[in-house]
């Protein structure tokens, strides 16, 4: 008896595999499945269980592997797009870094940068399937063990592996690896033009140290999608959520705002703190998904509430008027 016999319970030599209505071999683990390898009228005719093909899952109940015909819902295009956001909020971060106050080339680097980002997530969308259209064709997350596939390859005997690692979660995955690859390529091609063109104010030695700074942070996005892609999709509205919080507080504290006349002062501020606002409503219409608009939409005015309260504590906090307050007590 061969091996696939004795563990499915079929046949190795089928020819075309398993007709529906036949009597099926069990097929195990959570995500082997049994693919469709022909069509015969209305009777489809199955192939060995194993790993499904690209785009395709396996349902959970009847263990075939079928097509990935859904559009991804609301939260996984905030997914997505916090995925690509975290490169351009690096790269802006790192040309704010080595850039200089009195450089002048901040601001186009800055566009450069967005640029570089947008044309690289459109590429990919366009690329993905169907392609040339601006949508994608997905599979559901109904689990979080669906990105961690590899982890769920069966062992009937014990002692040899079936190996079923497929992208379940298609294309959720392997878009945001292609994502970078296509910034990471424009960047290249475009950054150490503009550079060497309009980084007048800067030395030689740190007109690239921002495109130095990608290179190393790009590597580092890839593990963390490759390693916790997962867990990301689940968190990211809290890590939205906390490090807008975070950074608008560390921002303002360092900038000495302590009141609405000092946001006014210069207009950088303004858009600091209108970006802020920005991505912390993203992170509430993550966390709500906007399921009911009537219950949701509420949650917006929010927004402003963590700047508020900041100013409105600011001048008790004060480390000046602490120190004053403990030397005049003793």
């Amino acid at each position: 008896m061969s091996a696939g016999e004795k563990y499915w319970g079929i046949p190795e030599n089928r020819g075309w595999g398993q007709m529906a209505g036949e009597a099926q071999g069990p097929c195990f683990g959570l995500y082997c499945g049994k693919p469709v390898v022909a069509v015969n009228g209305t009777t489809e005719i199955y192939g060995d269980c194993g790993v499904c093909p690209r785009g395709q899952r396996t349902n959970i109940t009847t263990k075939i592997c079928r097509l990935c015909t859904e559009s991804p819902e609301l939260y996984d295009w905030l997914y997505l797009g916090f995925m690509a956001m975290l490169p351009l909020v690096l790269h802006w971060f790192f040309i704010e870094w080595y850039s200089g106050k009195k450089s002048s080339s901040a601001l186009f680097q800055h566009i450069t940068a967005l640029f570089e980002c947008t044309a690289a997530a459109l590429v990919t969308l366009l690329l993905s399937d169907p392609i040339g259209y601006l949508h994608i064709r997905s599979c559901r997350v109904q689990m979080l063990s669906d990105w961690y596939t590899m982890l769920y390859n069966p062992s009937p005997d014990y002692v040899n592996t079936l190996h079923c690692t497929h992208e379940a979660v298609y294309p959720l995955y392997t878009i945001v690896f292609i994502y970078y690859a296509f910034c990471l390529v424009l960047m290249m091609l475009l950054r150490p033009l503009l550079i060497k063109k309009i980084a007048c104010g800067l030395g030689k030695s740190d007109r690239f140290k921002s495109i130095y700074a990608a290179l190393y942070f790009f590597p580092i996005l890839t593990v963390i999608q490759a390693v916790g892609g997962g867990l990301l999709y689940y968190a990211f509205p809290y890590i939205v959520l906390v490090l807008s919080l975070i950074t608008l507080a560390v921002y303002m504290s360092a900038s000495e705002i302590e009141s609405f006349k000092d946001l006014l002062v210069r207009k950088k501020r303004l858009v600091v703190l209108l970006s802020h606002w920005l991505i912390h409503a993203y992170g509430i219409i993550s966390i709500s998904r906007m399921d009911r608009l009537e219950r949701d939409l509420p949650l917006l005015a929010l927004v402003p509430g963590p700047t508020l309260f900041y100013l409105l504590t600011a001048k008790f906090t004060d480390p000046s008027r602490i120190r004053l307050e403990e030397g005049s007590g003793h």
